[in-house]
């Protein structure tokens, strides 16, 4: 497919609406989109994640990068060692090997496309001690969600 039509907002014609992570509790109210990827022939894929009111993607880390514009209302990040607050059309990257986490208000969805090469390596949750040292700062132990 070459041209995907938004078939409803936030809502890509050939593209199913997934759960963010199969089998996994390390997230809340999340859902994610592929609109291109590895099938095209192209090094990258271009995804769509959809966090819910007060919801949050896992805390995790990873050998590729990421390329994070939001698209749907605003949002915070972890982005390696400081809390942002995002808005549309912002750009946030994500370094490799950076700590990252996005989450919505308490109040509305947060929506974002999200750049990564199409074959990547998998994340990286905290172990104790790395989760003990990022909430040495205090934005972050008030940010973070386990």
């Amino acid at each position: 497919m070459t041209h995907r039509r938004q078939r409803e907002p936030f809502v890509w014609e050939g593209g199913e609406v997934l759960a963010y992570k199969e089998d996994d509790d390390t997230f809340r109210s999340v859902t994610r989109q592929v609109l291109t990827g590895a099938e095209h022939g192209q090094g990258t894929s271009l995804r769509y994640f959809e966090i819910g009111p007060g919801g949050h993607t896992t805390l995790e880390r990873h050998e590729h990068t990421h390329v994070v514009v939001p698209i749907r209302g605003h949002g915070r990040a972890l982005l390696v060692d400081r809390v942002v607050d995002l808005a549309p059309h912002d750009v946030a990257f994500v370094p490799p090997w950076g700590w990252h986490q996005f989450r919505a208000p308490h109040d509305a969805a947060f929506g974002f496309l999200c750049a990564v090469t199409a074959e990547r390596d998998r994340p990286v949750r905290p172990t104790a001690a790395e989760l003990g040292a990022l909430r040495r700062d205090p934005r972050i132990a008030a940010f973070v969600r386990v």
